[in-house]
């Protein structure tokens, strides 16, 4: 056998600031000399590396030449320290960055890579601006953690919060808490038991009261005892501090993610506000028809989109490779030549490149809702047309929290089991005599829909 060409470090300690130490693993060429580092920091488990090859190969990414870092951050699996969502992941974004660069097998130059969770540990090291920071890769991750993560258009996102706490978060936080409190276990089991009739739980009331967390996820509470955008939130507010950011990003994102419209806030943001040339001009986009968890997949929700939906058909591995390349390690590969934007036009199933986002092209056309006062459940009589409405009778329903409207794929995270997302036949939902349908005559001809849509709905109650 020859020399092996790549060296795996377990259990590296990193010191923060403050005296803690986070742990991390190191993946590197064997030969001697100084790489580049693309570092991941995740909540997840940093052992667990055939997740991030969804993404990454770290194998292949060392044997490319570069340092690959993965570390568990502050009190997760390994790493000492508390774990609350998204308050240290400032500075100690930051300071693992600096520690990257000074390693004996680093050059200095140092990205980021990532999705959800660990795309946000990008944005909030990046807007502390660390010295060695050359790019960063998010993928399906949000630009503000009120809205458009612990909330959704103003309302708490239950299902998304609940969820990701109990499968995600709160398991290694019950087994830390475990180790000094011995009830610590028995609420562990509670919650593991709660997983399998998660619909149930999402029914509890009050939610200031649920039961499953207690002391293992105390940022939900505070989530709830914030439900405006305040002061508590402002920290990690990375859309108002885009013209702190002065690297490039290549956004990735999915038509069915849950944090699509943050993907593409980022990205415009970044290219109007960016903190330096590189950062506006160096911006990249890219949607596929995805949901939150497997890119991997070519069918979301009811829809086959194609094997060349996938990440593997678009090649997400090597579009990394040739991000870090241009960046990190100054090849002349084209990449600032490509258009900006690669989206998946669904019904089409095709890639398509595009140089904006919005599209220049677009034609907005408004369309209004009618009715002649029942659009009640598709067998009633709303409509949707170009014409604006005259003098027309309001559409009354009648709503019960306790059978409320189910949700029926979408933009969902994350447990599929209980609430999957993507495309599905909205039919069932639309037959319930407290949904309101309005519709639009058969379309004649093919109508690709593809920007921004929003609506301006007056209600009362």
């Amino acid at each position: 056998m020859g020399e092996p060409t790549i060296v795996i470090e377990k259990n590296i300690p990193v010191p923060m600031r403050d005296g803690v130490v986070l742990y991390a693993d190191v993946y590197r060429p064997a030969a001697a000399g100084r790489h580049p580092v693309i570092l991941q920091r995740t909540p997840y488990d940093k052992s667990l590396t055939s997740i991030g090859m969804l993404m990454l190969d770290v194998i292949r990414t060392a044997g490319e030449g570069y340092a690959v870092v993965i570390q568990d951050s502050r009190g997760r699996y390994t790493s000492e320290g508390t774990f609350y969502t998204f308050r240290d992941d400032v500075n100690d974004g930051y300071d693992t960055v600096e520690w990257c660069a000074v390693q004996p097998w680093s050059d200095g130059q140092v990205g980021m890579y990532g999705a959800s969770y660990v795309g946000a540990t990008q944005w909030l090291a990046a807007i502390t601006t660390p010295p060695h920071l050359k790019a960063i890769f998010p993928l399906i991750t949000a630009s503000h953690y009120h809205e458009g993560w612990a909330y959704q258009g103003g309302a708490f996102a239950l299902g998304f919060n609940e969820s990701w706490t109990m499968t995600s978060l709160a398991p290694d936080t019950y087994q830390r808490l475990a180790q000094t409190m011995p009830d610590a276990a028995e609420d562990m089991g509670k919650m593991v038991a709660g997983i399998d009739d998660m619909c149930h739980w999402f029914h509890h009331l009050p939610l200031k009261d649920f039961p499953l967390f207690g002391q293992a996820a105390g940022y939900f509470y505070d989530w709830l005892a914030h439900p405006d955008d305040d002061e508590y939130w402002a920290a990690w507010n990375i859309e108002a501090q885009h013209h702190t950011v002065t690297v490039p990003a290549c956004n990735v994102g999915g038509w069915y993610d849950i944090f699509l419209g943050g993907t593409i806030r980022n990205y415009l943001g970044m290219r109007e506000r960016g903190g330096s040339p590189d950062a506006r001009q160096g911006q990249k986009l890219i949607v596929g028809p995805w949901h939150h968890t497997l890119p991997l997949n070519n069918v979301v929700g009811e829809v086959n989109y194609g094997l060349a939906s996938t990440s593997l058909a678009v090649d997400l591995d090597g579009l990394h490779l040739k991000w870090f390349d241009y960046w990190l390690k100054g090849k002349q590969n084209g990449l600032l030549e490509e258009p900006p934007v690669r989206i998946f036009v669904m019904g089409e199933n095709a890639w398509r490149t595009e140089d904006e986002w919005p599209l220049a092209r677009t034609q907005y056309t408004p369309y209004y809702f009618h009715s002649q006062g029942d659009a009640k459940s598709l067998r009633g009589n709303g409509s949707l047309s170009p014409e604006q409405p005259d003098s027309e009778p309001a559409d009354v329903y009648v709503s019960d929290p306790r059978n409320p409207v189910p949700t029926r794929g979408g933009g969902l995270c994350c447990w599929p089991a209980a609430v999957p997302g993507g495309a599905f036949d909205q039919r069932p939902v639309e037959e319930r005599p407290d949904v309101l349908v309005y519709t639009t005559p058969v379309l004649e001809h093919a109508v690709e829909v593809t920007g921004p849509i929003s609506v301006q709905l007056y209600a009362a109650s």
